[in-house]
C-alpha cells in the first residue's frame, strides 16, 4: 500500500520538479500548431508543428497575414503587453481542414496558436443554456460541500471524462479532493490527500495565468519549436504547450491516458482545480474548454458567496456572543474580577477546552482543562519574549513551543491574547484532535539520489493512511479576530474603571481646589477694593494739586497724569469684574472697555469709534497691558489725528494662530502722536515690550494705522 515518493529511473533525463522551467518547454503537443513573429515585423522567424502540411512548405520568413489569410498583426496593435489571450479568426489549412487560432504576445514576440477544430457537439445556444443549468445549481447549493459535489457532476457531464475531481490546496499547499464524479469501476481518490510538490510552484502560478490545459494524449510524441534558437520562447499562455515529461510519467503511473485541467481562481489566487482524467484518450475541443473555464468563474463566485455566508454567520453568532459577555466585564472592579466572572463563558466563546489568565507571575483565573501553572508560566514567559501585542494562534503548538509536545491532551493548541499596557495575558488552550489523513501514496518516503540519478514521480497511488498528532482544531480567522475585539472590550473596561476611580479622587481633589479659589476670589475682590480705593485717592489728590496750581502747563501735566490714572482704574474695574481671573476672552474685555471710554468722551466720539473684535483667550496679566496699550492708542487718535474736530476711529482685534493683532486706525492727518516720547507713549512702549511684541505705524491713506503684534500666551 505505502509507495516511494521518488524512485529513480537513469533511462529518462529529468530534473527535480520545482526548478523545472515547464513554461519554455521549447515544443508543442501535436494536435496543435505554432508560429512565433517578430511583434514589430510580424514575419514569422519559428515554428512548431506540421506547418508545411496545413500551411505552407516556406512558411519561414515569411508575414502572419501572408500565412493566415487575416490581418493578424493589427489585432496584436492594441493588445497590452500581459494581456489575456485573443481568438483570431479560424482558417482553413492546405489539408483542408479547419483550425482554431489564437493570439498572444510574449514580450517581443508574437504568438499563433493553431488548433484543429472539431465539430461542435453543442450549438451556442444549446451550450449556453447548459451552462446556465449548472449555473443555476450552483446557486441552490446549500454549502460548500454540496457546490463541490455538484461542480463535480457538471464538469463531468460538460467534459466527458472519466473521473473529474475538484481540488482544493490547503494552507501548505497540498492538495484534498472535496468532491469527486467518476465511472464507478475507476479507484475514488475522494478525500485523498495529495503533497504540494505533485503541483509544483511554477505550475500554480501557470494555472492562475493559464485557466484551461488539455493533455489529450499522454503517450504524445513532442513537437520541437524550430529552429532551435527559438526554443527559449515563452509559451505560458500557449495552449499547446507541450508538458513536463515527469508530468507525463505522474499521469501515466495513475493509469491515466488524457487530462484536463481548469483552474479555479477566486480573488486572484489559486483556491484550486477541476481535475480531469481519462483511461483512453479523450480530447476537449476548444468550444467546451471555452465553456469549461465559463463554469470554473460561476464556481468560484459561488464558492465565494458560500464562504462568505459561513464566515458572515460565524461573525454574527460571536459577535453575539461577545455582546452579551460585555456588560459583565463592565461591572467588574479589577481585570482579574472580569475574568473571573466571566471565565466560563470566556472559554466557550473560541470554542477552548480550557482558559487562563495570567498576570505577572501568577496563573489568577483558570477554567476547563488547563495544564499546569508551571508549563503556563514558562509558555507565557516564551509569549512575552516574542514580543507583539496581536493575538498569537497555533493548532500545532508543540513545532513552536517544543515543551508542548507533552502536553497534547490539553496544549496541542493555542489562542494567546496579550492584554494591552502589559496588564496580563489571556489563553485558550486546545486539546489534541487525531486525524487519520489518507494519501494517494506516501508523502513521506523518497529515496537518496547518486551523482547521476534523476527524479521520477511516485509510481503507486494506493491508498497510505497517516495519523496526525498534536494538532488541535484550527482557530478560525473569525475566532481571532473575535479575540482582538475582546481585547479591546477588557481594555476599555479595564480603561473605565480607572477612569471612573480617577474621576472620584479628581472630584475630591476639584471640590478642595474650589475652597481654595473661592478664597482666593474674596482675596482677590479684597485687594481690587483697595486698589480702586487708592486710586480714587491719588486721582482726587491730582485734581487738589490742577486747581491749587492754576491755568498753565503744571496745571496741564496734572490733568494728563489724572486722565492716565482714570485709564488705569477703568481697565482694572473692568478686568475683575468677571469671575475668571486666570484667564479672560480678550474681545469681550475690549468691547466693554471700549464701552466705557465712548462714555467718557461723549457721544460724539462714541458715535466714531466701530469694533471688529476676534475672540482671544488670554492670561489676564497680559490682557491688561493690552487694556492699556489700546486706551493710549484711542486717546491719541482723539487728541492728534482730528485737531478740533472728530473722525471714525476702527479698532480690531485679530488671531493668527499662536499669536494676536491689535489695530487702532484713523483717517485724520496720519501723524503720530507728538514727538512719541511723552509719558503715555512711553508706557505703551514698556507694555508693549512686556508682551515680548511690536508696534508699527502704517500709513491708513488718508490716516494713521497702528499694528501692535503680540503672543497671546506668555
Amino acid at each position: 500500500m505505502a509507495s516511494h515518493l521518488l524512485s529513480t529511473d537513469p533511462g529518462a533525463d529529468l530534473s527535480a520538479c520545482d526548478r523545472e522551467p515547464i513554461h519554455i518547454p521549447g515544443s508543442i503537443q501535436p494536435h496543435g500548431l505554432l508560429l512565433v513573429a517578430e511583434a514589430a515585423s510580424g514575419l514569422v522567424v519559428a515554428g512548431a508543428g506540421p506547418l508545411e502540411a496545413v500551411l505552407a512548405a516556406d512558411w519561414l520568413g515569411r508575414s502572419l497575414a501572408d500565412l493566415l489569410g487575416q490581418d493578424v498583426q493589427g489585432r496584436f496593435d492594441p493588445m497590452p503587453v500581459g494581456s489575456n489571450t485573443l481568438p483570431g479568426m479560424p482558417v482553413t489549412g492546405r489539408d483542408g481542414r479547419r483550425y482554431d487560432v489564437a493570439l498572444h504576445r510574449a514580450g517581443d514576440r508574437l504568438l499563433v496558436e493553431l488548433e484543429r477544430a472539431a465539430d461542435a457537439p453543442l450549438s451556442s445556444g444549446e451550450m449556453l443554456a447548459l451552462l446556465e443549468n449548472f449555473a443555476i445549481g450552483f446557486e441552490r447549493a446549500g454549502d460548500l460541500n454540496a457546490l463541490c459535489a455538484r461542480a463535480a457532476t457538471a464538469f463531468r457531464a460538460l467534459t466527458g471524462f472519466d473521473r473529474v475531481m475538484v481540488y482544493r490546496f490547503l494552507d501548505d499547499d497540498a492538495g484534498r479532493v472535496v468532491a469527486e464524479d467518476s465511472d464507478p469501476t475507476l479507484s475514488s481518490f475522494l478525500h485523498h490527500h495529495f503533497p504540494a510538490s505533485d503541483i509544483p510552484r511554477q505550475a500554480r502560478a501557470l494555472y492562475v495565468r493559464n485557466r484551461a490545459r488539455v493533455i489529450p494524449d499522454v503517450d504524445y510524441e513532442a513537437a520541437p519549436i524550430r529552429p532551435v534558437a527559438w526554443q527559449d520562447s515563452d509559451l505560458s499562455d500557449v495552449a499547446v504547450r507541450s508538458v513536463s515529461p515527469i508530468h507525463l510519467r505522474y499521469l501515466r503511473n495513475m493509469g491515466v491516458q488524457a487530462s484536463a485541467s481548469i483552474s479555479i481562481v477566486k480573488g486572484g489566487l489559486l483556491w484550486g482545480l477541476i481535475a480531469c482524467h481519462h483511461r483512453t484518450p479523450h480530447s476537449l475541443p476548444a468550444d467546451i474548454r471555452a465553456g469549461a473555464t465559463v463554469l470554473a468563474s460561476s464556481l468560484s463566485r459561488q464558492i465565494r458567496a458560500k464562504e462568505e455566508a459561513e464566515t458572515y454567520r460565524e461573525r454574527l453568532g460571536l459577535r453575539g456572543l461577545e455582546d452579551a459577555i460585555a456588560p459583565r466585564l463592565a461591572t467588574a472592579t479589577s481585570l482579574a474580577e472580569a475574568v473571573s466572572q466571566t471565565r466560563r463563558e470566556l472559554r466557550e466563546l473560541l470554542g477552548g477546552d480550557g482558559l487562563a489568565f495570567v498576570d505577572g507571575a501568577t496563573v489568577l483565573v483558570r477554567d476547563g482543562r488547563c495544564p499546569p501553572d508551571d508549563f503556563t508560566l514558562g509558555l507565557v514567559e516564551w509569549l512575552r519574549q516574542e514580543g507583539g501585542v496581536e493575538p498569537f494562534s497555533s493548532h500545532m503548538l508543540s513545532a513552536a513551543f517544543p515543551p508542548a509536545a507533552a502536553r497534547f491532551a490539553e496544549a496541542s493548541g493555542l489562542l494567546a491574547l496579550p492584554q494591552a499596557e502589559g496588564r496580563g495575558m489571556l489563553l485558550w488552550f486546545r486539546a489534541e484532535q487525531p486525524e487519520e489523513i489518507e494519501w494517494a501514496g506516501n508523502p513521506h518516503k523518497s529515496v537518496a539520489l547518486t551523482h547521476g540519478e534523476t527524479l521520477t514521480p511516485r509510481a503507486s497511488f494506493e491508498t497510505w493512511r497517516e495519523e496526525v498528532r498534536g494538532r488541535s482544531r484550527h482557530w478560525t480567522l473569525e475566532e481571532i479576530e473575535s479575540a482582538r475585539r475582546l481585547g479591546r472590550t477588557l481594555l476599555d473596561a479595564d480603561r473605565n474603571r480607572r477612569l471612573r476611580d480617577l474621576n472620584g479622587e479628581l472630584n475630591r481633589t476639584v471640590a478642595a481646589k474650589d475652597v481654595l479659589l473661592q478664597q482666593k476670589d474674596l482675596l482677590m475682590k479684597e485687594v481690587d477694593h483697595r486698589i480702586q480705593n487708592s486710586l480714587q485717592l491719588v486721582a482726587a489728590f491730582l485734581s487738589m494739586q490742577a486747581r491749587a496750581a492754576g491755568p498753565g502747563a503744571v496745571a496741564d501735566q496734572l490733568g494728563e497724569a489724572q486722565a492716565r490714572l482714570a485709564a488705569v482704574a477703568q481697565v482694572h474695574r473692568r478686568l475683575y469684574r468677571d469671575d475668571q481671573i486666570e484667564t479672560i476672552d480678550l474681545s469681550r474685555y475690549l468691547t466693554e472697555l471700549t464701552a466705557d471710554m465712548k462714555a467718557t468722551l461723549g457721544e460724539g466720539w462714541a458715535r466714531q469709534m466701530t469694533l471688529d473684535l476676534a475672540p482671544v483667550l488670554i492670561p489676564t496679566d497680559r490682557a491688561v497691558k493690552v487694556g492699556l496699550i489700546l486706551t493710549e492708542l484711542v486717546i491719541n487718535a482723539t487728541k492728534y489725528a482730528y485737531p478740533g474736530t472728530m473722525g471714525p476711529i476702527a479698532i480690531a482685534l485679530e488671531r493668527h494662530h499662536s499669536r494676536l493683532r491689535l489695530i487702532v486706525a484713523d483717517e485724520g492727518n496720519g501723524k503720530p502722536a507728538a514727538g512719541g516720547s511723552g509719558f503715555g507713549s512711553r508706557m505703551m512702549l514698556a507694555m508693549v515690550q512686556q508682551l515680548g511684541g511690536v508696534l508699527e505705524m502704517e500709513d491708513n491713506a488718508p490716516g494713521l494705522r497702528v499694528v501692535m503684534t503680540a503672543p497671546i500666551a506668555g
